[in-house]
């Protein structure tokens, strides 16, 4: 014994000596940002230069390269500039030091955010015929899709009757693992992978596993991909259900497919090549349903890229996030990001749960299969969780806590949580449960998400939830019958915002309110990837061209869609024209003209909830006046935010920017939102009046007179000069001043709406005023 004794403690003391010492050598990715301006003369061209740098940082150690591998990874030369490369913590701390090199910025992994919308926003071509003309079809408008590839078969992505590729496109089709030249056409004209950071932090792509090539294992990028421009597809369905025409939001419109998203994760070395690329390709707008948390502008690799897209006069649209009803759980806020949220749409898909004591429960389910239960018999009811509060992972159903024995024959209470809703189902039925009640939670509200079960199921929110499991767990002969009662359309209220959807207030920067708008998100059908079924598990043998799909990943698309028809109706406009076009003429009423209601609690939802309100698509092609913005208007902000020279050079690589400081706060930023912030000094002083500028850009008729309506706000008066704005001629661009007088102090902020009009149209934003504690 003591031999062995002797061997294992010098083995951990060998172990404790060299494990310091090969972590001080293990490498990790890094983004490298260079100043391109600073590049020396005797260098032939950036690449070599960005290389010499890289050299010039690496360890002499041979333990620190003892794998001889390539360190460079990507060189990016469009909307970001430099390098992704793997080096050891202290190298990239050596690399940072040197002259030329702007900033680093560590690998982050990203995650995704995970028909009938068009009819609902007013798309119909009987509805609306001068739409569908081709001088508004989107033809010549190619929107870029981050997200986990295409799958090209789907007949969304069929390019009848389409022109020829446009001349501006200068993108490719990547070959790979089940994906050919052949596979793009004049619909999806390019397809790119981008795996290299992804492979550098998870090792090498399983292709057993899934496709190294534009090919979507996952249905998610087919998904946002046929939202954004699918063709129409008529008698599109999921197993029967929201059986209709499915088309995108500009079915016109060309899509380019980077597949940036791999089992693992998304990962920002790929994310930004895939967005340098996109560039440099052509694309007009760019679609990105994933995010990764909220960093400083500067730290955000995704926001500084966008940022390069956006000085290229490229529309970016980032999905808001899935974690709502939280506050201040947004990601992608950067102002020159359209940020979006998700709501649902007047469609629903009802089932009744029919329980023994006479009782009836209104849910939702997917469900199609063989196992059908008996309308007219009560099938026994169990729930293995208790009336205390301490979780049971039983009440979840998760992998391998039913017994049989108590299960079998019986419908199975499951609550929401730690496992995939759909994957509860498959644990029911292996332990011979014959149907699943699926209740909500305190963290999910009412909100009820459609899902295609395995078995026969049914989702139900958390107020009705507590009284099946209060019936179930008082009477020893509980029972239930389910039934499904297929698609219904015509609901009541709709839109509402969605639970999941991620909330403001921007703590980056409160006078940039966010999300910007909400669009629909909720069980939204569209094409879907035959590699996989359509609950997305691996058991799902199941498989299917469409699938319903919930998420602000599914708000996105529509979003960037809609982006798409307005820059084909005009060519000419900026990014930031385009967003206001999309934020002033957007509604905050639902259809019954009530106030948009906040799924979470049932009452009105804010501007932190839904921003500037739900997209219009018909009137955001004819808004009157936009607030536009050049990126050196965007780079002001920025000089705002109290950022070093070196923090603000991360923006200014393109253009060789510097501050002109012609903001004289960051709420100066001609956002079409407007958010006045209140700072008190001292708890007994008073703030002092905010007074904020904005300018208008007349792109309605030559001659056109604008009044101003301000609704009235508790804490504060607000003042509007000029109250007329009289334009002569088109493009032309007025400003006006608002004076926010602090008259009560409010402990919480104040919502309201500033409206231009001029008897057709309605130029509407946001007001939010905000009072801040004096600092302690």
């Amino acid at each position: 014994m003591g031999n062995v004794a002797f061997f294992l403690t010098t083995y951990l003391l060998l172990f404790t000596m060299l494990f310091p010492a090969n972590a001080q050598f293990a490498k990790k990715t890094y983004l490298i940002q260079m100043d391109k301006s600073a590049m020396p003369k005797a260098f032939p061209n950036h690449l070599e230069w960005y290389s010499s740098k890289v050299k010039s940082a690496l360890s002499t150690s041979p333990e620190a390269d003892m794998d001889n591998e390539e360190r460079i990874i990507y060189t990016y030369q469009n909307a970001f500039h430099g390098v992704a490369a793997k080096l050891t913590e202290e190298e990239a701390e050596k690399l940072e030091a040197e002259e030329g090199v702007v900033t680093i910025f560590p690998e982050k992994k990203y995650e995704l955010h995970t028909t009938r919308s068009p009819t609902f926003l007013g798309l119909e071509p009987e509805k609306s015929t001068n739409m569908w003309s081709e001088k508004l079809a989107g033809h010549d408008v190619i929107v870029g899709v981050l997200d986990t590839g295409i799958w090209p078969e789907s007949e969304s992505f069929k390019d009848v009757g389409l022109r020829p590729v446009p001349s501006h496109w200068k993108g490719t089709c990547e070959i790979g693992t089940g994906f050919t030249n052949s596979h793009c056409n004049k619909k999806v004209v390019g397809a790119r992978v981008f795996y290299h950071g992804y492979e550098a932090a998870i090792g090498r792509i399983n292709e057993q596993k899934e496709y190294k090539s534009p090919r979507d294992q996952d249905g998610h990028g087919t998904h946002t991909a046929a939202t954004v421009g699918g063709s129409p597809v008529h008698g599109a369905n999921l197993l029967g259900y929201a059986n209709g025409t499915a088309r995108g939001m500009a079915p016109g419109t060309r899509i380019a497919a980077y597949k940036v998203c791999w089992i693992g994760g998304c990962f920002s070395s790929d994310i930004v090549s895939a967005i340098d690329k996109a560039v440099a390709d052509g694309v007009n707008v760019l679609s990105i349903s994933l995010g990764g948390g909220v960093s400083s502008y500067y730290r955000d690799s995704l926001s500084v890229a966008a940022f390069g897209a956006m000085e290229r006069g490229v529309f970016v649209s980032c999905s808001a996030g899935n974690s709502g009803p939280d506050p201040a759980s947004l990601t992608n806020v950067s102002p020159w990001i359209t940020t979006v949220g998700a709501s649902t749409m007047d469609r629903d898909f009802p089932s009744d749960v029919k329980l023994g004591n006479g009782k009836k429960i209104i849910g939702v389910s997917l469900y199609k299969g063989k196992n059908v239960l008996s309308i007219k018999k009560q099938y026994p009811l169990v729930y293995l969780g208790s009336n205390s509060s301490r979780v049971d992972p039983r009440s979840m159903c998760l992998e391998g806590t039913l017994d049989p024995k108590v299960v079998s024959g019986k419908i199975v209470i499951c609550d929401r949580g730690l496992s995939p809703r759909v994957l509860k189902g498959h644990v029911v039925r292996s332990a011979g449960g014959v149907g699943m009640i699926l209740t909500n939670t305190e963290a999910n509200g009412e909100e009820l998400v459609a899902d295609s079960h395995l078995l026969p199921a049914v989702a139900i929110g958390e107020k009705e939830g507590k009284e099946l499991k209060s019936y179930v767990l008082s009477s020893k002969t509980a029972t239930a019958a389910l039934a499904f009662k297929g698609t219904i359309l015509g609901i009541k209220p709709s839109p509402v915002v969605a639970a999941f959807s991620s909330r403001g207030p921007n703590f980056l920067s409160l006078e940039i309110l966010k999300p910007d708008l909400v669009a629909p998100g909720v069980n939204i059908l569209a094409a879907w990837s035959e590699a996989i079924g359509p609950s997305g598990l691996k058991i799902d043998n199941r498989r299917v061209k469409f699938n319903i799909v919930s998420g602000t990943s599914m708000s996105c698309p529509h979003v960037s869609g809609v982006a798409a028809l307005v820059k084909s109706r005009h060519p000419e406009w900026s990014p930031a024209a385009i967003k206001s076009a999309l934020m002033t003429t957007s509604y905050v009423l639902d259809n019954t003209k009530k106030t948009l209601r906040d799924s979470s609690t049932a009452k009105p939802s804010s501007p932190y909830d839904h921003g500037a309100g739900h997209i219009d698509p018909i009137r955001a092609l004819d808004p009157g006046l936009v607030y536009d913005m050049v990126p050196q208007d965007y780079f002001e902000f920025l000089c705002t935010q109290n950022l070093t020279p070196t923090q603000l050079k991360v923006f200014a690589k393109y253009s060789n920017r510097s501050c002109r400081h012609s903001l004289a706060s960051s709420g100066d930023l001609n956002y079409p939102a407007i958010s006045s912030v209140f700072t008190q000094k001292t708890t007994t002083s008073f703030p002092s009046p905010v007074i904020l500028h904005r300018i208008v850009t007349n792109v309605g008729p030559p001659d056109s007179k604008y009044h101003v309506v301000v609704s009235p706000f508790k804490g504060a008066s607000i003042k509007v000069e000029p109250e007329t704005l009289n334009f002569t001629r088109k493009h032309q661009k007025l400003s006006y001043k608002i004076t926010f007088k602090p008259k009560v102090r409010q402990t919480s902020p104040e919502f309201g709406t500033l409206v231009w009009k001029d008897g057709f149209h309605t130029v509407r934003s946001p007001i939010v005023i905000t009072w801040l504690p004096p600092p302690m």
